[in-house]
């Protein structure tokens, strides 16, 4: 069982290791090492999931693992204790992931209004991620109807679809609506090159945050939008922060305030 409770932190590994099964591996290494809590992928055939005149056909099939490739990322995480999830984008992709046990699935913000897709994802019993990049209210509701019976099984995520998005595109004000509006799990994709935005989520009271993650140094595909592990170190510790900040609530005389209690003054 996961406790998004807490603060989780999805390493949005995606396509980043630009097909390359050891570097998939040291990409897992280094996101467990440094504090995240789950690595995700995107599993799918280049074939069913573009047309081959597309423009990022090439790029999708350079970047392409085979099943058997994702089996041993799986194993491979369960090893290093992390947990590893995956974006399917076809119906085999959703019966091949849930073979090899993944704890839950992610639809990505195109797929939003794949229903298809998200009712098999839902006959796994498994929690679903979903983004919402794009998506009108009307699309959202349809989604949240689709869970309405199981919805701790449903978690949000508020997104811009822009690689990268400037952090004054970010439109965060999205969360509170979404929390006033949807009574499941809401947390932020967050495709800014920076911090900066997940940290004012986190204030606004996000516990869960997806971050594209690359290397220190590396030149992969989704560069622009992802952050480094020294990056990602600054944002754990500034997330940690913001909680002492926040702290619990608490009236009365406090611990910091016992000094100044001996000048509080009452009315005769």
């Amino acid at each position: 069982m996961i406790n998004f409770k807490k603060n989780f932190f999805i390493s949005e590994i995606g396509i980043n290791h630009g097909g390359n099964f050891n570097t998939a591996l040291k990409m897992v290494k280094v996101s467990k090492k440094i504090g995240f809590s789950a690595v995700k992928f995107q599993t799918y055939t280049t074939e069913r999931r573009v047309k081959k005149n597309s423009p990022i056909f090439e790029i999708l099939k350079k970047c392409e693992l085979s099943y058997e490739e994702f089996a041993e990322i799986k194993k491979y995480c369960d090893k290093q204790k992390i947990i590893f999830f995956s974006t399917p984008f076809d119906l085999g992709a959703v019966h091949f992931l849930n073979k090899i046990q993944v704890n839950l699935f992610k639809i990505a913000s195109f797929d939003i209004s794949n229903l298809e897709l998200i009712r098999a994802v839902k006959k796994t019993n498994k929690p679903c991620i979903i983004s919402t990049g794009m998506a009108n209210k009307k699309e959202i509701d349809k989604v949240y109807k689709l869970f309405s019976k199981n919805i701790k099984n449903l978690i949000l995520l508020h997104c811009v679809s822009s690689y990268p998005c400037k952090e004054e595109d970010s439109f965060l004000e999205n969360i509170n609506f979404m929390k006033s509006n949807y009574k499941c799990k809401i947390g932020l994709s967050d495709h800014t090159p920076n911090i900066r935005t997940s940290l004012i989520a986190k204030a606004m009271g996000v516990n869960i945050f997806e971050k594209h993650f690359k290397l220190q140094n590396q030149n992969c595909v989704d560069a622009p939008v992802s952050i480094n592990p020294k990056k990602f170190i600054e944002l754990k510790k500034e997330v940690d922060l913001i909680d002492k900040i926040k702290g619990k609530s608490s009236f009365g005389v406090k611990n910091p305030e016992k000094f100044a209690k001996q000048f509080k003054r009452y009315s005769k």
